[in-house]
């Protein structure tokens, strides 16, 4: 059952846009830190991992570039932050060892995981193709946070201040991406 609109919530249009704007950011993102990963992961054992993972959410990326001008949907004005900082992050976290770059990982697909639901819920019977793509790139990021978790993620220096603060800024950016 979808919940009724309440004022201030986004009519259909505008949360189709919302949604298409977000996760276009979110998986261009996600590429980044990847790419940051693997270029400093470059001999560690988990690069055949990491690079298997960022193939994937350049998939998803591929999607989302097809769809927002099939759409009329603008992407995000916030790119080139995300270009940085998803490289610096990932960048960063492997600098820290393999474990913090799973640590990273597990931390911002816990968060997509959630993230993806909710818009599964919104969408409703709406929008079926696209549900079912959410649906599916879903899956992806649940079995990359599980990876994330079998490589040793909590193992990681500083697991549960790295780990929230990651979960933290991308929240953040989420919400900054969907209005932005």
């Amino acid at each position: 059952m979808q919940r009724r609109r309440l004022a201030g919530d986004p009519d259909p249009r505008q949360l189709l846009e919302r949604i298409l704007r977000v996760d276009h950011a979110g998986e261009y993102g996600a590429k980044r830190i990847y790419d940051g990963q693997l270029a400093v992961l470059k001999t560690a054992p988990s690069h055949k991992t990491v690079r298997h993972m960022a193939q994937q959410e350049q998939a998803h990326l591929d999607a989302f570039d097809r769809l927002l001008p099939q759409r009329r949907v603008r992407p995000t004005l916030l790119s080139p932050l995300w270009h940085v900082g998803g490289f610096a992050l990932g960048a960063a976290t492997a600098l820290l060892g393999e474990k913090a770059a799973m640590a990273c990982t597990e931390a911002v697909e816990e968060v997509i995981d959630q993230h993806y639901a909710g818009q599964i819920e919104k969408l409703g019977a709406a929008e079926p193709e696209l549900r079912g793509l959410i649906e599916e790139f879903r899956a992806d990021e649940i079995q990359h946070r599980d990876t994330a978790r079998a490589e040793g993620a909590k193992e990681a220096p500083g697991y549960e201040l790295l780990s929230r603060g990651i979960r933290a800024l991308t929240r953040s950016a989420i919400w900054l991406s969907e209005r932005i």
